[in-house]
């Protein structure tokens, strides 16, 4: 395996925020606390966790039993018992996406295990969890996966299971109608052992969350990852204060977001998630379907009162009440995105969380809720990022001679720089020779210009433009014939944009884990692992 690093600055629709937290830049330093270098801070913030003993042993406890019902290795009861005896922890966490979702997912548990081998070697106790989203309740983004054909185009495979409308997808529970999806993506990936590992766990009776946990504790069995389902009702019990501040403390936590919100704005960068005065940080299962709660706001004073959903089916009910419900009954009661990361830093001892760009977004707002609710802020740490090259994919861009940061302009550029490439050579140097006539002739009618009259100058250039630009148009009007003429040009094109640039975004977020490791073997899980480095924060391109 080869590895090319490509700064973020030249990754299509970075923001100005996250390439800001990797060079660590004085206006991003209000929003983040400690730098993205983990190895500048560990030790120090090691010391700083305060984690109640009582609270470690219950959620050890739930731990156990929870992988146990995944089948987890030994390796991952064995971090279980260090993370019992006083082991911090090396968080990450995704959505449960259909087999496994996405390879930046398999990326997050890879990097928060060398996190936790780089904390060890500094002499710091500490283990790998993944926090399962189990909680969330947007179904269509994880019931589904793509998955590059023997032909080179994505097919997207969707598991048609559901639940109640808004549901956490926790309750989302396997039908026989999982059978013919999991045999589809065998068809597509072959005879492999991944598709073993996906008969074995995704099938009638596992929900979404059991059956994506089922798979990486076998993908990262050996790792010892622990994995940690959000929506066991224990873990909601440990998490009640949490949920209580959050109703207690609503008014001062939106007022806090605000600020934090406007000082975001007035810095340059944006807000991950809007905030107004009447936000709760807090969503509450209704009817099965999980549903936002507010705060209710009315004339000139600021009322006690709190809703639960909306439209004409909305609740109201006092803080009392809706404390009470809290207290009897916490499994009810989620975090929304902002306090997510609060609760799990609550439930867990954690030293880092390592995330992506999309996440670090969220800490730079949720700072504001840490300080408030815990007095820490748990430092994020940009997780691995690759484009995985195919050997096939490397000839072709061989042949183009084009690189993959070509294939990130999208579709159509790409067809257009592989036509232009496979002009015929004549045509080729018919054009270069235009251009190199078009510019030494202009540059000596300027000369000549200047020297009778310097206001034509001006002129001179402009029309030095117009002819550069029709001669062009017309070479695009040939390389669009070539299109046409060429079909085997304009396959490569759509094989190369779905390989590495998959519907316009980063090959990490548009194709299932399960492709690659089909076909690289597990095998591809410990060379990216050994091809990583936590102090490099680029992303790379690992050619196969």
């Amino acid at each position: 395996m080869k590895a090319q690093c490509l700064p973020f600055t030249q990754i299509p629709h970075t923001t100005r925020l996250f390439t800001d937290l990797l060079a660590y830049s004085p206006d991003v330093r209000a929003f983040y606390p400690h730098s993205p270098h983990f190895s500048e801070w560990a030790r120090e913030q090691s010391a700083t966790i305060k984690y109640d003993p009582d609270r470690r042993e219950r959620v050890s406890a739930i731990l156990q039993l929870q992988n146990q019902s995944w089948d987890a290795s030994p390796q991952t009861f064995a971090n279980i018992e260090r993370l019992r005896g006083g082991a911090a922890a090396i968080v990450t966490g995704q959505q449960v996406g259909l087999f496994g979702g996405p390879m930046f997912a398999i990326y997050k548990a890879l990097t928060a295990v060398k996190l936790a081998e780089e904390a060890m070697a500094a002499g710091i106790d500490a283990v790998p969890i993944f926090w399962l989203a189990t909680s969330d309740h947007d179904l269509a983004e994880v019931n589904h996966v793509s998955l590059l054909a023997p032909d080179g185009l994505l097919r997207t495979l969707t598991a048609a299971s559901h639940s109640v409308p808004n549901a956490p997808v926790s309750e989302v529970r396997f039908g026989d109608e999982i059978v013919p999806i999991v045999e589809e993506a065998a068809s597509l990936l072959g005879d492999s052992e991944i598709v073993r590992l996906l008969r074995e766990s995704y099938r009638p009776g596992e929900t979404m969350g059991s059956a994506f946990a089922r798979l990486y504790a076998r993908l990262f069995g050996e790792c010892g990852v622990i994995l940690l389902d959000a929506s066991d009702a224990g873990l909601h019990r440990i998490a009640e204060p949490i949920y209580r501040a959050a109703i207690e403390r609503a008014e001062s936590l939106s007022n806090t977001l605000v600020l934090r919100g406007l000082a975001l704005e007035n810095a340059g960068y944006f807000q991950q998630v809007k905030v107004t005065e009447s936000s709760v940080l807090l969503f509450a299962v209704r009817d099965g379907a999980r549903t936002a709660v507010h705060k209710r706001n009315e004339g000139l004073y600021r009322a006690t009162e709190f809703t639960i959903g909306g439209g004409a089916g909305v609740e109201r009910i006092s803080e009392a009440e809706l404390l009470e419900r809290i207290a009897s009954k916490p499994e009810e009661f989620s975090p929304n995105v902002l306090l997510r990361p609060v609760v799990q830093d609550y439930i867990l001892p954690t030293l880092a969380y390592t995330g992506g760009a999309a996440e670090a977004a969220y800490f730079a707002q949720a700072g504001a809720v840490y300080e408030e609710l815990i007095g820490r802020v748990t430092p994020i740490v940009p997780r691995f990022s690759a484009t995985l090259v195919e050997p096939k994919v490397q000839r072709w861009l061989r042949q183009y001679g084009i690189s993959v940061s070509d294939a990130f302009n999208g579709p159509e550029a790409l067809r257009q720089i592989l036509a232009a490439r496979v002009l015929p050579e004549d045509l080729q140097t018919a054009f270069e020779r235009a251009n190199r006539a078009v510019a030494e002739s202009f540059s000596t009618l300027k000369e000549a210009l200047t020297k009778l009259d310097a206001t034509l100058v001006d002129a001179s250039q402009t029309a030095a433009s117009k002819v550069q630009y029709q001669l062009d148009h017309l070479r695009e009007r040939a390389t669009a014939a070539e299109l046409r003429r060429s079909e085997v040009v304009g396959r490569h094109a759509a094989a190369l944009s779905h390989a590495l640039y998959p519907e316009n975004a980063l090959q990490e977020r548009g194709i299932g884990a399960v492709y690659f490791i089909a076909r690289q073997g597990r095998e591809l899980l410990r060379d990216i692992y050994q091809m990583m480095r936590t102090d490099c924060l680029n992303h790379q391109i690992l050619e196969l």
